[in-house]
């Protein structure tokens, strides 16, 4: 399975805004062996390792572990302490807690708050009165980061209910690639930058040690841009498979068995052991895509080609199997 790429909007943006703020990142892309021609294509994708030595680059380069974006200098380490006082916490909900009244004492840092509702949680990071281009480079970062490392504390998925974000939504390809972010369609032009979590996944315990923390923070931040999440189950892997694109949504049972290192008898028993099909995942991950694209303005006959089918009216078809919805009325509810 190929890894996951990041689109080079990501860096370009970060490097923009420290240039403004005087701060040149040259190094840190030399560093990371990132060309000036790849960062001038917002579309063009950069591996998890170049993006993390970039990070790591910036981090020397600024003495900030967020890049000179927070209201004052955040030294380096301060990711360290915040995370050593929440890992003996008993779970999510107490350690995202604990990480808000953290987050109180720490200078620098953006203001975190956290509302527990009686189904779901929203974790806002607090936003400024002018939402400029450094809020957007640092709430994507931050968002990211406490999604991940959420996931990471109780080594497994941590399922996002919304995502909202206070700017207005980008073009559809990078539109798109927030979505694989974070694993289901964001909102954007939302008035306030929100993860909001199911509460099952608040009462998922804590599973690290210190010393896993140590490993993990060894190896910051190529962890957290490599994995979306923490399941190992067979129909996670399926489904990474089915959304990674190239082979993804028209790889074969043989190709994704080889993928797998598993045979395609020994593959079909897993998943229905796992209570899933192949073909139940492919639809699943066909039909997210689907919604992504339609709640982004994307045409009917465009998001059935890009999606593999033969023609719009079978697309409309299999979207109202999915959904009960044709793809117009859908639309029209959103």
């Amino acid at each position: 399975m190929s890894a996951p790429t990041i689109p080079s909007d990501f860096v370009s943006r970060a490097v923009s805004v420290a240039a403004a703020d005087g701060i040149d990142l040259t190094p840190a892309l030399d560093a990371s062996r990132i060309s000036r021609a790849v960062l001038a294509q917002p579309h063009a994708r950069l591996t998890p390792e170049q993006v993390s030595l970039f990070t790591r680059a910036v981090w020397q380069i600024t003495g900030d572990e967020l890049f000179g974006l927070g209201t004052g200098p955040v030294p380096r380490g301060s990711f360290r302490i915040m995370t050593l006082t929440l890992i003996h916490c008993p779970d999510l909900a107490h350690a995202l807690t604990r990480m808000i009244e953290v987050n109180r004492v720490l200078q620098g840092l953006p203001t975190l708050s956290l509302t527990i509702g009686e189904t779901s949680t929203h974790l806002d990071v607090r936003l400024p009165e002018e939402v400029t281009e450094k809020t957007r480079v640092t709430v994507d970062f931050l968002l990211m980061l406490l999604h991940r490392f959420a996931a990471w504390l109780v080594g497994g998925r941590v399922p996002l209910v919304s995502v909202s974000l206070p700017y207005t939504e980008p073009d559809p390809i990078l539109a798109r690639s927030y979505d694989a972010i974070f694993g289901i369609p964001v909102t954007f032009d939302a008035g306030r930058a929100a993860l909001e979590m199911d509460n099952s996944a608040m009462r998922s315990p804590i599973i690290r040690t210190e010393e896993s923390l140590e490993e993990y923070l060894r190896d910051s931040p190529n962890l957290m841009l490599s994995e979306r999440d923490y399941e190992s189950t067979v129909s996670s892997q399926v489904r990474r498979i089915f959304e990674s694109g190239i082979q993804g949504r028209t790889a074969t049972t043989d190709e994704i068995a080889d993928m797998l290192a598993v045979s395609p008898p020994h593959l079909r028993r897993l998943l229905r052991q796992e209570g899933t099909s192949l073909g139940r995942l492919r639809e699943e991950v066909l039909c997210d895509l689907a919604i992504a694209g339609l709640r982004r303005g994307e045409p009917v006959d465009d998001l059935s080609a890009r999606l593999g089918f033969s023609e719009p009216s079978a697309f409309r078809r299999a979207f109202k199997r999915w959904t009960g919805n044709t793809p117009r009325a859908y639309r029209a509810r959103g």
